[in-house]
């Protein structure tokens, strides 16, 4: 008898896939779903605030981004798995059909910022193709996934078409990833690499959305303080602790000291505190994580930074947000991920010197532009990046959850959210059938004559198909 928890899911996962409910059964169950996670918000709220210590509204968001999910993949999954008619090779004689089958067992390791979002969001297209789910959470956020769940199972899922398997990366991680026939990953590049040479030598389908370094590019036909806004919360938001927030901003020269006094008064009014709706960003998810993110300011400041605000050191979880000026290519935060409340700003002479710094980085899964719709869509189709919002920090594109979402470069593979989302969690089955006459022609027709015949076809058909 298997007593290893992870193979014991995989078992029953196996099994369940087998006898799973049909499209339009999973469909009812994530509308179920849908409404139940509206109802249980407040249980769901406290949960992932314990864990976490997130300000409640941005607990509420991954409320929000569920439920959207949910409707969203119950509403579209009927069309977008039905068998489709393509082409055939030859018109009328060859009639082509593509079918979507699930892959099997998807296995989910899941991070501790969105501990609902990032987990379940990415399991509901996974069930919704006809697959079953491992799931392994944060082990710093077990019971949010677990919660999570349960609202599930309540909905009327089969309680072994998902399994929660709380557990460290090594052991249950491992297991995982080495089991399961589809690997969704959202984490840190350098374990998304690990886990990619795991998927690639399996030759297993493999998603991951890793690590960014997002830039806000502030136009120079910008208002500074509408900028100001949309860059406090596009910084700021779940504490800085989101693959997709600002880290780096870049505003035109002209607007750099009008867009500094709004950015800097309106950071400093932000109120940080664990507790109800009346704090607008909470703590950081550890104590070693908030002192992590100060070295990031200390190594800056000693190297010529200047703080505009915050960079004070860490109380217990909470790190107040900071603003940084004249951070030197030499600071370890010009580049890497800080993953926290923490901001430069950088004045620049042109868009194209915007464009040109904010494409200058190993990542690509983010970038914002403020200013006028026209000016900010020329700018936007130039970086390198997943999503791109204008006028928003990432909301705008996240949100947008019939539309891909990812990285480019080292911020990950693969997509999560619109019809990406869901047909990466099936195999492809090609069915051609020829009727009539052989695709090689008929077998009184010699190679010579069939070689001519398909050529004057070819001719013709370049002008009509």
């Amino acid at each position: 008898m298997d007593t290893n928890p992870t193979q014991t899911a995989f078992t029953k996962a196996r099994h369940a896939q087998q006898h799973r409910p049909t499209t339009r059964e999973l469909s009812d169950i994530l509308l179920r779903y849908h409404d139940l996670i509206l109802t249980r918000q407040t249980e769901l709220l406290d949960t992932i605030q314990a864990e976490t210590g997130k300000a409640r509204a941005h607990a509420f968001d991954e409320v929000l981004d569920v439920a959207i999910t949910a409707r969203h993949y119950a509403k579209i999954a009927p069309k977008a798995l039905k068998q489709t008619s393509k082409k055939g090779a030859l018109p009328v004689l060859t009639k082509t059909r593509v079918q979507r089958e699930p892959i099997g067992v998807v296995g989910i390791i899941a991070p501790w910022n969105y501990p609902l979002s990032l987990a379940i969001s990415d399991a509901i297209p996974a069930i919704m193709a006809g697959n079953a789910v491992v799931l392994k959470p944060d082990t710093q956020t077990p019971r949010t996934a677990q919660l999570a769940a349960e609202i599930l199972y309540q909905a009327g899922l089969p309680r072994d078409l998902l399994h929660v398997v709380p557990g460290s990366g090594s052991d249950v991680g491992q297991a995982i990833a080495h089991t399961c026939d589809y690997l969704m990953f959202t984490g840190s590049t350098a374990t998304g690499r690990k886990l990619g040479a795991i998927a690639g030598e399996r030759l297993i389908g493999y998603s991951a959305e890793l690590g960014g370094k997002n830039p806000l590019i502030i136009d120079e036909t910008a208002d500074p303080e509408q900028a100001a806004r949309i860059a406090v919360q596009a910084s700021f938001a779940n504490s800085g602790q989101l693959c997709i927030s600002i880290e780096r901003i870049y505003v035109a020269e002209a607007l750099r000291d009008a867009f500094l006094d709004a950015f800097v008064r309106r950071t400093k009014a932000l109120r940080v505190g664990i507790g109800g709706w009346d704090y607008d960003m909470g703590s950081l998810i550890s104590a070693e994580h908030a002192h992590k993110v100060h070295e990031y300011v200390q190594d800056a400041v000693a190297k010529g930074a200047q703080v505009l605000t915050g960079g004070t050191p860490p109380e217990g979880k909470i790190y107040q947000p900071t603003v940084l000026i004249d951070v030197p290519d030499t600071a370890h935060l010009k580049r890497e991920e800080v993953f926290g409340p923490v901001v430069f700003v950088e004045a620049v002479g042109s868009a194209a010197e915007a464009v040109e710094k904010a494409n200058d980085t190993d990542y690509g899964l983010n970038a914002a532009v403020v200013g006028r719709p026209k000016q900010a869509q020329a700018i936007a189709r130039q970086l390198h990046a997943g999503t791109v919002n204008i006028n928003e920090g990432f909301a705008a594109a996240w949100a947008s959850v019939d539309a891909p979402m990812g990285g480019w470069k080292a911020s990950g593979v693969g997509r999560r959210h619109g019809v990406e989302g869901i047909l990466k969690f099936t195999e492809t089955r090609t069915v051609a059938e020829q009727r009539l006459l052989p695709i090689g022609g008929p077998e009184n027709l010699s190679r010579e004559k069939y070689a001519k015949v398909m050529t004057s076809t070819l001719r013709l058909g370049k002008r009509f198909l």
